[in-house]
């Protein structure tokens, strides 16, 4: 299986970042990708660096919607399962961080809502977002069993162990993150839960300057022995990794982290069962 990341600039127009979009669609249709993945709010400057500011509630599109739809065509054009995300406006004072998932035939299998919102400086997120309101969720594709982690989300461990334990071969992980952020610990977080659970995970993040910050680019993808398969540089860039999912069951034979689990022991301490 292909992988392709775009590591995408966002102009202050979201019709030419659409544009742009679907033309990365081809040029990974072009090397052979089955999957692609954007970053965070693919077709918006990123806002939340904004404290409070209500006009951009008029940003927010449904979901389902024309946005989507175009991508769905694209997604059925390159038989390409594609993983967008978008400022979704679910209802009134609904708004949401969301990846629509579509398959590779073009059908919209569901969409993953960012859980854990943020709230720091140059990420006013409290504001805009409200906590997504789904457990984690893993779709059945024709490129293989996907996870989202969005951004905020990849930050805690029993997400991203969730979504393997629910079947997860590979974690997308969507992502806005600036220059001077932590980023070989980033790389670690992630490289830790591949090793951990035997997952690939793909880090897709924003590249060029947005007002006082500027997106670092720098997005990866790590495979199932924990180790970074293929790294961006800072500016724009489609990312294009082979992702061989049949590896996770032969290294789950030698590492046994998965099988030898006792959540009977541990999960109780959360009030809740396993997922």
């Amino acid at each position: 299986m292909r992988v392709a990341c775009v590591q995408m600039a966002m102009s202050p127009d979201h019709v030419e970042n659409e544009q742009r979009a679907l033309a990365a669609m081809g040029q990974a249709g072009d090397a052979g990708a089955n999957l692609i993945v954007f970053p965070e709010l693919t077709f918006l400057p990123f806002f939340p660096a904004d404290p409070a500011d209500p006009k951009y509630f008029e940003w927010a599109v449904p979901v389902p919607g024309p946005i989507v739809e175009q991508f769905q065509e694209a997604a059925r054009k390159y038989a390409m399962v594609t993983v967008i995300n978008v400022y979704e406006k679910a209802g009134p004072g609904e708004y949401y961080d969301t990846s629509p998932v579509i398959d590779a035939d073009g059908t919209l299998l569901g969409v993953v809502r960012m859980a854990h919102i943020a709230e720091e400086p140059g990420f006013h997120e409290k504001y805009y977002y409200c906590p997504g309101d789904t457990a984690p969720q893993v779709y059945d594709t024709r490129a293989g069993r996907i996870g989202i982690s969005i951004c905020y989300d990849r930050h805690y461990p029993e997400h991203l162990r969730s979504l393997a334990v629910l079947g997860a071969e590979i974690i997308l992980a969507p992502t806005a993150c600036l220059e001077g952020e932590d980023f070989a610990m980033y790389e670690v977080e992630l490289q830790a839960a591949s090793f951990d659970s035997q997952v690939f995970t793909v880090f897709c993040n924003r590249t060029g300057k947005e007002g006082r910050g500027t997106f670092a680019g720098r997005s990866f993808m790590t495979g199932p022995d924990g180790r970074v398969v293929e790294r961006a540089g800072s500016g724009e860039e489609v990312l294009v990794a082979d992702c061989d999912l049949s590896i996770i069951d032969h290294i789950r034979k030698d590492r046994f982290y998965m099988r030898d689990r006792r959540p009977d022991l541990y999960w109780h301490l959360t009030g809740r069962r396993e997922p």
